[in-house]
């Protein structure tokens, strides 16, 4: 476990970018812990979070900027009436 101060993590800010073990933010004067920061797990939490339901929703082919643009169209839709 890394241990740093509050000056230290203000001079250098990246330190977050690179984590890879949990991190200890302390005030130097009182030697207090104030902070613990855990590194993210970069795992896809989809198909865990999904369960029993994993496979009955099929996996899309269009690009998420797609997917915007036919709900955003949808909405307009429903809002505004049918546009044809």
């Amino acid at each position: 476990m890394l241990s740093i101060g509050i000056g230290e993590l203000q001079k250098n800010i990246s330190i977050f970018q690179n984590l890879t073990e949990i991190l200890e933010i302390v005030d130097k004067r009182t030697k207090q812990p104030l902070a613990f920061v855990y590194p993210i797990q970069k795992q896809v939490m989809t198909t865990s979070l999904a369960g029993k339901y994993k496979n009955r929703v099929p996996l899309s082919t269009l690009s998420i900027e797609q997917i915007k643009e036919e709900s955003f169209a949808k909405a307009m839709e429903e809002k505004y009436g049918s546009s044809s």
